[in-house]
């Protein structure tokens, strides 16, 4: 079933703002070369919906404005994120692989933003492996608890196409 305009572009902008909301909400831990981005759960989304790639996108570019990023991150860390959440749908049929590019996008990309942008001194195997691990909190624990829980309500909470 093809979701008509309106409905897509109310799904990705209702995603946009709730990622934000999570950003600033936990923003002391959203930001920085170790971070737990709370809103990297909702990565998990494109399982449900392809509305949730430019609504994830979307949300972390405003998030990285607000938060006060440079534009090299807002630039590449929302392309993480966008990139993240296009292999999430390509991988939708699987629980376990739609968790794995976010993971992957995001812990390959803002090391090097946090080094050649920020300037920060830490050997970028060390912060990958802190953006990793934060990755793998977010997007594989509370995504995954996340994702559990929408699958086991989809039909009540997305209609009987299991679209969000």
């Amino acid at each position: 079933m093809k979701e008509n305009k309106v409905l897509f572009l109310t799904r990705a902008a209702l995603i946009a703002a709730v990622y934000v909301v999570l950003c600033m909400a936990f923003a002391p831990i959203s930001y920085g070369e170790v971070q737990v981005r709370v809103a990297e759960a909702l990565v998990i989304l494109p399982y449900f919906t392809p509305a949730a790639i430019p609504g994830l996108f979307i949300g972390c570019f405003l998030s990285n404005m607000i938060g006060g990023s440079i534009l090299v991150d807002v630039v590449f860390g929302s392309l993480a994120t966008l990139v993240g959440a296009l292999g999430s749908w390509y991988f939708r049929k699987s629980r376990i692989l739609v968790m794995l590019p976010p993971v992957v996008a995001n812990t390959l990309v803002v090391p090097f933003v946090l080094r050649y942008g920020y300037g920060v001194p830490l050997p970028i195997p060390f912060m990958m492996l802190t953006v990793g691990i934060g990755e793998v909190i977010a997007v594989v624990v509370f995504g995954g608890i996340l994702l559990q829980v929408l699958s086991r309500y989809r039909v009540f909470l997305f209609g009987r196409s299991g679209l969000l």
